[in-house]
């Protein structure tokens, strides 16, 4: 079903999943979706590998993690969540080479903490992986002593960005 995209989430120097400078990265963007959902697209390369052909379940784990931490964002800019948990269920192999998308939810939330889930899905509609995580909110003065909104964090647009996405 496809879905309009309401915001493009911003975009980091070297961070491994978004950051755009980052050559071994993922290179990920990410879209707030009118279902209140998140939305991250990327291509994973050879560099990705796990088995032959394969992405590795490490970066799956590290894609999943990515996105459904980001989905508290669209409720509010001035918050980031840290991992406490994060559990995975691997279904299918994930090829190298073709668009993956990572669709992610918030579940739950109280002053603290906050829960969701994602799921990375193929080209061909099926679920590769699922995922469950809970996080802590916090502001990112205590999570890094860099001054990261104005030197690491800014909105990066590509040629092509899209106005739907079919998840």
């Amino acid at each position: 079903m496809k879905h309009k995209v309401i915001t493009k989430q911003y975009s980091s120097k070297m961070c491994f999943v978004c950051g755009i400078n980052n050559e071994l990265g993922l290179n990920a963007s990410f879209y707030e979706m009118d279902n209140g959902e998140l939305v991250g697209i990327f291509n994973p390369k050879d560099c990705h590998q796990g088995y032959p052909g394969r992405m590795h379940g490490g970066i799956a784990s590290t894609i999943l993690d990515e996105t459904v931490g980001r989905a508290i964002l669209i409720k509010d800019k001035d918050i980031w969540g840290v991992t406490i948990d994060l559990n995975l269920k691997f279904r299918k192999p994930i090829p190298l080479n073709e668009t993956v998308k990572v669709v992610a939810k918030l579940t739950s939330e109280n002053s603290r903490f906050f829960e969701g889930e994602g799921k990375i899905v193929l080209e061909n509609g099926d679920v590769a992986v699922t995922a469950k995580g809970k996080y802590l909110k916090l502001s990112l003065s205590k999570i890094t002593d860099k001054n990261f909104t104005e030197d690491e964090w800014f909105l990066h647009h590509h040629k092509h960005e899209p106005k739907e996405i079919d998840i």
